[in-house]
């Protein structure tokens, strides 16, 4: 019965290891967006032979 503890111990542990590294990915993948909505807008190019469309 002395090892319980050491188990629960542990659990908890990896519990709060795979928090820290969600909260380390999430973080990221908020950076990632962040950067593509400050990326210039590319803008679209009209070919010589396409006339305008009314």
């Amino acid at each position: 019965m002395g090892s319980k503890p050491d188990i629960i111990r542990a659990i908890v542990l990896i519990f709060a290891v795979g928090l820290v590294v969600t909260g380390f990915t999430s973080i990221q993948a908020s950076e990632d967006k962040r950067a593509d909505r400050e990326a210039p807008a590319v803008g679209y190019v009209l070919s010589a032979n396409q006339g305008l469309k009314r």
